[in-house]
């Protein structure tokens, strides 16, 4: 057996979401949030097969330069893996994310129908924001599916690396361009995205300015955008996006963003009581009394829109963690823990 199928199989067995390998220390898995140490020990010379295996000899010679390498691969039979390969303390290290092989559902992950009610949009940003393991990528990767399934669109996807693999199905068709591999940079796939007839785009990450000003006039010119933010709330997103512009340019940025924003979801997984994870999420949609606050510069008040706003679909994450903690799903430490507002967490 491969060194690689060996590991991945041990940690799928053990529910793992991430890997962790340096070479000649113990083998680390996260399950459900928490890092556990494995006493299996990687040897260099396990590194060197291992990388050998997973990247091929062109990345791999890449990573010897680099010292940083990102990529994605399937493992027939087990599961798809996003590759990050780096250096530290001069040790060759890898983080290996496990991605499921089925396409997520949305109804499995739990995602609220005024998100998925946005898919059925034919032109707007739907943002999908949270830290680094949070699920962004399976939430949308839902999404998306979801469009595939139940609708007639081209989706376009820009990714770096790309995490789950589409199909074409008998309503939409779909195509992933993967950066360093189909194209130089998301801001150039982004531009040329704009004359292959995309009715959806998905932007992996929106990294720069360059990105986010092509992913709003992508939005402004009738296309759904679909993009990920580092972001804990959609306040906090909406203030990222406009602050990214030059100081001279962010009152035109608010005008835009205010037009052509359609949601934020921001996100994040809580330990749950059943000893799994389940989503917590803030959800805006941007009705008219929105767009008036971020033109008007009041992004502070959208958190009030958002505790009344549950007619339109809308709710905190507070409130979304008070209904977890309520159900018995998560502890109250745990709804402390992920809150932003801990005043607002029920008793």
């Amino acid at each position: 057996m491969s060194i690689a199928r060996e590991i991945v199989g041990f940690a799928m067995k053990a529910g793992s979401s991430d890997i962790h390998l340096e070479e000649n220390s113990p083998i680390a898995v996260r399950v459900n949030s928490d890092i556990k140490i494995s006493p299996q020990e990687l040897k260099s010379e396990d590194m060197d097969r291992l990388l050998l295996e997973l990247l091929g000899e062109v990345k791999l010679k890449e990573f010897n330069q680099s010292g940083d390498l990102d990529t994605s691969i399937g493992l027939e039979g087990l599961s798809r893996l996003r590759i990050n390969a780096y250096v530290a303390n001069e040790k060759r290290c890898l983080t290996l994310r496990l991605l499921p092989n089925d396409l997520p559902k949305w109804q499995d992950l739990g995602l609220p129908d005024s998100f998925v009610n946005l898919a059925k949009l034919h032109r707007g940003l739907v943002l999908c924001t949270g830290p680094t393991g949070s699920g962004k990528s399976t939430t949308l990767a839902a999404f998306i599916n979801c469009m595939l399934e139940t609708q007639c669109r081209h989706v376009l996807t820009i990714e770096d690396p790309i995490e789950f693999i589409f199909n074409h199905t008998k309503n939409s068709i779909i195509h992933q361009r993967e950066v360093k591999r189909d194209t130089n940079s998301f801001s150039t796939a982004l531009r040329a995205a704009l004359r292959e007839d995309p009715d959806v785009i998905y932007i992996g990450e929106m990294r720069d300015l360059e990105t986010i000003q092509l992913a709003i006039t992508a939005a402004e010119t009738g296309h759904l955008v679909l993009g990920t933010l580092h972001t804990s709330s959609a306040a906090k997103t909406v203030e990222r996006i406009v602050d990214v512009f030059p100081a001279d340019q962010q009152e035109q940025a608010r005008l835009q963003v205010s037009t052509s924003l359609a949601g934020i979801m921001s996100q994040t997984l809580c330990k749950n009581t059943k000893g799994k994870r389940s989503l917590a999420y803030e959800l805006m949609v941007n009705t008219p009394a929105i767009g008036n606050l971020i033109r008007e510069k009041k992004v502070s008040q959208i958190y009030s829109q958002l505790q009344t706003g549950s007619q339109d679909g809308m709710n905190t994450l507070e409130q979304c963690l008070n209904k977890l903690y309520e159900d018995g799903l998560i502890t109250k430490e745990e709804a402390l823990g992920k809150a932003s507002n801990k005043k607002a967490i029920n008793d």
